[in-house]
């Protein structure tokens, strides 16, 4: 779907987003609502401040961060969309701080052309356990012997 068919609230979103960055986080406050719920499968958040909160916390280790949206799904009443994403991150702690990229996408539901649910859909393995010492070997073996059809 291109960005000239989407509604103003996704388009919105999708450009805060791809220029969100790692240190700035108040443009959140122009997309997502009041109200919003934030879910992803770690945490779950109520309300703007606590998920601005949470951003600036979870930012505190990573030295860059990229979204880069792949495909945009949006209802035909434009209340809700999915949307799938490639995020690509550094952190100080993990990789040895070479880039991480990770393929996930979200479920958003908007009221008042703002963003009032938002979760993310993500494999946490590949996104942080698989790239912990020792833990992250554990988890590569674990999936390589699930993937397996005997």
């Amino acid at each position: 779907m291109s960005q000239l068919t989407q509604t103003y609230w996704l388009t919105q979103f999708i450009e805060c987003y791809e220029a969100l960055g790692v240190e700035d986080f108040s443009s959140l406050t122009q997309v997502y609502h009041a109200n919003v719920h934030f879910q992803d499968p770690i945490h779950q958040i109520n309300g703007i401040n606590d998920l601005t909160q949470y951003f600036q916390q979870l930012y505190t280790q990573v030295t860059a961060c990229q979204f880069k949206v792949i495909e945009v799904l949006e209802s035909k009443n434009n209340q809700q969309a999915a949307i799938y994403w490639q995020m690509t991150y550094q952190h100080k702690q993990l990789n040895a701080h070479k880039p991480i990229t990770v393929e996930g996408h979200s479920l958003l539901k908007t009221e008042n052309d703002k963003v009032i649910y938002h979760r993310d859909y993500l494999d946490v393995g590949a996104m942080l356990y698989e790239h912990i010492p020792l833990l992250g070997s554990l988890v590569k073996t674990i999936k390589k012997r699930a993937s397996r059809h005997e």
